[in-house]
């Protein structure tokens, strides 16, 4: 059974299948309502029942007060919905309504994607998630006292499983920790979420991304995001990297190709022996043939600070309006 649910005040709807919860569904939907631990713990997840039933499908420990059942207040993280529904529920609408967070994760996995870069795949306890809006980074703290802020490549849609893109930096401790210390056993200490490089949901231009190196994690964070939303009439993804990194997750782009009607791949490889401007010269002269009038867009960019700067120079020269240009500086390697 799927039942359908319009989220006041936004008007947002998403979609219930089966016995997911309200909120499952709704973070997969892409839509970043206000939740807590999701095990019926902290009561931050409640919503009020405009119309329509619901049926619990967990146990809860949060007291909901009588006048809130009189008055229809759910928990969303322990009940699924029996028909159609509207509530009224808190959304995040900005950076600003992230609270900052310190979590413990553990260590799933590290696996290579390239010679220089690896996927750390961290979890979360299931009453400690990571509320965090597409794009944005964390701090990553080793047990060596050794930390990094890095972008989180995956969706919030999954708040639980955090990946990053991990360069390795030869003599810098966090990547050397990753790439040589760090097991299944160990524990990372994440803080954030931070940053203001996160999707325009408001806008309806399609959006443009361009990622410069491993600056594809962000990217693919918003992409992720995107996709779940399933707002935006074209996505079309530009990734400009250099023969030795690579287009390192560049079957999943080609997935996304073949799965999404809406979406266009390119990537772009970078000569090693051209500056950081006529890499990026390059690079955007294949963006303008495909878009002749940038107006029309909204481009996300997110690489190395030089490459980046270099980046919104020339697009700001090519006229593109500069509210309508997000940039993600990342440490140069």
């Amino acid at each position: 059974m799927t039942a359908q649910v319009r989220v006041q005040p936004s008007g947002h709807e998403f979609f219930v299948e089966g016995n997911d919860t309200l909120l499952e569904a709704a973070l997969r939907a892409g839509l970043s309502l206000g939740y807590g631990c999701s095990i019926g713990n902290c009561g931050q997840c409640k919503a009020k029942l405009l119309s329509g039933q619901v049926q619990k499908t967990r146990h809860y420990d949060y007291v909901l007060s009588e006048a809130e059942k009189n008055a229809g207040v759910v928990l969303m993280c322990c009940n699924t919905a029996v028909n159609d529904l509207v509530i009224e529920a808190r959304e995040a609408h900005g950076t600003a309504d992230m609270p900052l967070q310190n979590i413990t994760a553990k260590v799933k996995s590290v696996s290579p994607m390239a010679e220089d870069m690896r996927l750390l795949h961290l979890q979360t306890p299931r009453s400690n998630r990571l509320r965090f809006l597409a794009g944005q980074s964390v701090s990553l703290t080793l047990a060596d006292g050794s930390a990094a802020s890095c972008p989180v490549a995956s969706c919030p849609c999954d708040d639980r499983n955090l990946e990053f893109h991990i360069q390795r930096r030869p003599g810098e401790a966090f990547s050397e920790g990753i790439f040589h210390g760090l097991s299944s056993a160990d524990t990372v200490r994440v803080e954030g979420p931070r940053g203001e490089f996160v999707l325009n949901e408001e806008s309806n231009r399609s959006p443009i991304f361009l990622a410069c190196g491993s600056g594809f994690a962000p990217i693919k964070s918003l992409i992720e995001h995107a996709i779940a939303l399933d707002t935006a009439e074209t996505l079309k993804l530009y990734w400009i990297a250099s023969a030795k990194t690579g287009h390192y997750l560049n079957n999943l782009c080609r997935s996304w190709t073949d799965a999404l009607d809406n979406f266009r791949y390119i990537p772009v490889t970078a000569d090693g022996a051209l500056s950081q401007e006529a890499v990026m010269q390059d690079a955007l002269a294949l963006v303008l043939q495909d878009h002749p009038d940038l107006g029309e867009y909204d481009v996300y960019v997110a690489g190395p600070e030089p490459l980046a700067n270099a980046t919104e120079r020339l697009l700001l020269e090519y006229r593109l309006p500069r509210l309508q240009l997000f940039i993600n500086r990342l440490p140069a390697s």
